[in-house]
């Protein structure tokens, strides 16, 4: 696979979309990092980092946060105008805001799994 997506398959939030965007490529490895013990070192991020933001390696670069979900949406053919559209400069900051406060409200969310990837 060209395309892997670490999401957290735990979060009820992150599931539903991730589920969605299955249903419309199968060109992208899904990694779930609640359960998968090669996420960490894959990415070579520590627990915390993996759980705080959506990450997406493409090319052995990895890209997280809003521009993870670019390069996933630049994947799947029906959301491809969303990733053009979100790469454009005003836009692409005012996303990058809501991206981070609505992934900050997850983690904390979700913050009772830390312990969980840490151990895998």
């Amino acid at each position: 696979m060209n395309c892997k997506v670490y999401f957290n398959n735990s979060c009820s939030i992150c599931k539903f979309e991730i589920d969605h965007y299955k249903k419309f490529t199968k060109n992208i490895d899904w990694i779930d990092i609640s359960s998968d013990s090669n996420a960490k070192k894959d990415t070579n991020l520590n627990a915390k980092n993996l759980l705080r933001r959506l990450h997406v390696k493409k090319k052995d670069h990895l890209y997280k946060g809003l521009d993870a979900f670019i390069e996933l949406w630049s994947e799947i053919p029906r959301y491809n105008i969303l990733a053009i559209i979100l790469k454009k400069p005003i836009i692409y900051h005012l996303s990058w805001f809501l991206y981070e406060f609505i992934a900050l409200f997850l983690f904390y969310k979700n913050k009772n799994q830390l312990n969980k990837i840490e151990r895998l």
